[in-house]
């Protein structure tokens, strides 16, 4: 069997670069067996760079939604503020997956190409809320209030990797590894016990942005063109995390946009991305398709079509009796490329276990999935500790499509912000998940399931150490596991 000489010389550079091989001449023959094997060889290469590269094609995907498409929320260097928690409506309109209910969200992507952005944060009077600062690799980089600079507020500038010049006096400097980044603020919205929405709104209201030209008193520096390709996913109301897009190759035509506008920091560059040439993928390069063999181009397709799925079932973490509990790089992986891709799809943009702990039930304590069409409890020995005025929740979540589940009683989370939570004798919680009510004397500590899978996670934010150290250690607090019920 003869390949056409693209084929060929693209297998020849193949194997010269992977094999340290001599180059197969262009008229050679190449033997099937040969073929077969570079398919093997190309398809794990394609996989695990499309793992690599996923969570960058994903927030690629989400700016696109929220920031520079027809239907943007806020413009780049502005931020989009929920009207209310993230409902299984507003979720979808957010494309954003597996949300915290217990506050008000912002979203806001920064372009720091030209000069800094100011971001002010206000004083809260100490109620929780916190501005999480990501890369568009979805690294979890800094972070404005929270356990980290507390609730009184102050003025910070984002610095871009290539901004060179002076801050104004009074002005913190935040250095920002990529020349895009993601703000998303988050503002408790209960108060004792209380929803306190307009409050919450308030706070989220005085967390602000503007260019340092403006902040100066100068006049504003007019938006650079962002001239990128459109994503075209298959069903735009899935989450952007969902990566299928109509024609599968477009997710490395994204890759290849992104990485070259955020580069990955230099270690990647040097020791990683040499790797992924013979798919070309390569910084500063436009990755063509043209340039391709139809068998490079297969095992790409096909990476692309099956990483967002791959992605969405691999456990990862330390498993425990049906609990996942993440490592303790969520949020800020670093060259855990594997954790950087699974938090990506299923729970994007986490944060660092300093500022929250979560984890995640997907199975009852016997193995089995979560399933609407059963009944389960879950009782807490004791409340998961964090430092006032943090809380800690326990969220349910629609397994197809990652968002809150719709319910009778509009009730998505049990946790310290629910005071009506009844506790048994010993002083632990009992929580009831199902789809149905557990009856009028139970109905207090009823989490609400949907028809077929579902998944949980529970959370802490301003955590104490006990809670941290469960990610290394779990044992060290009682970690809760759920029973199916008759």
């Amino acid at each position: 069997m003869f390949l056409h000489s693209k084929a060929l010389l693209s297998l020849a550079t193949v194997f010269a670069l992977s094999l340290n091989s001599v180059a197969f001449a262009a008229e050679k023959q190449v033997s099937q067996v040969q073929i077969d094997t570079a398919k093997e060889w190309l398809s794990s290469l394609a996989l695990q760079a499309a793992t690599w590269g996923a969570p960058i094609v994903t927030m690629y995907a989400l700016r696109y939604h929220d920031a520079v498409g027809p239907n943007a929320k806020a413009a780049p260097n502005t931020i989009w503020r929920m009207e209310d928690i993230s409902t299984p409506e507003l979720s979808q309109e957010a494309g954003y997956v597996t949300p915290n209910v217990n506050v008000v969200y912002g979203f806001g992507f920064m372009d720091l190409r030209q000069e800094p952005i100011i971001l002010h944060a206000p004083d809260s009077n100490n109620r929780y809320y916190m501005i999480q600062i990501v890369d568009m690799w979805t690294n979890t980089f800094a972070y404005v209030g929270g356990k980290a600079t507390g609730y009184k507020g102050g003025t910070y500038a984002l610095v871009g990797p290539n901004w060179k010049g002076l801050l104004p006096s009074g002005v913190k400097r935040i250095n920002c590894p990529t020349p895009w980044i993601l703000l998303q603020p988050r503002v408790h919205i209960y108060q004792q016990g209380k929803i306190d929405l307009t409050g919450a709104k308030q706070v989220l209201s005085k967390i602000t942005t503007q260019g340092l030209s403006e902040y100066l008193g100068k006049s504003p520096l007019p938006p650079l063109q962002y001239n990128y390709p459109d994503p075209e996913p298959t069903r735009p109301e899935l989450p952007v995390s969902v990566l299928q897009y109509k024609d599968p190759l477009q997710f490395w035509k994204l890759l290849s946009a992104a990485l070259n506008e955020n580069p990955p920091p230099q270690d990647q560059i040097t020791a990683l991305l040499p790797m992924f040439k013979p798919l070309g993928i390569e910084l500063d390069k436009t990755w063509d398709p043209s340039q391709l063999p139809d068998l490079i181009l297969d095992v790409m397709r096909d990476a692309a079509t099956h990483i967002g799925s791959l992605l969405s079932h691999l456990p990862f973490g330390t498993a425990y009796h049906g609990a996942f509990l993440p490592p303790p790089s969520i949020g800020n992986a670093g060259n855990d490329y594997l954790t950087r891709a699974i938090v990506a799809r299923i729970g994007l943009t986490a944060n660092t276990p300093f500022e929250s702990v979560y984890w995640m039930y997907a199975l009852d304590k016997d193995g089995n999935p979560l399933s609407g069409a059963n009944q389960y409890t879950m009782t807490f020995k004791e409340p998961i500790p964090y430092y006032e005025p943090g809380f800690w929740s326990i969220t349910l979540y629609d397994s197809v499509n990652n968002y809150t589940v719709p319910n009778p009683i509009h009730r998505y989370m049990l946790g310290s912000d629910t005071p009506q939570l009844k506790k048994n004798a010993d002083g632990s919680i009992t929580l009831y998940i199902q789809k149905k009510s557990p009856g009028k004397d139970k109905e207090s500590n009823w989490l609400p399931a949907p028809d077929g899978a579902f998944y949980l996670i529970p959370r802490s934010y301003a955590p104490k150490p006990e809670t941290i150290r469960i990610l290394t250690d779990v044992n060290s607090w009682p970690v809760p596991v759920i029973e199916i019920t008759k």
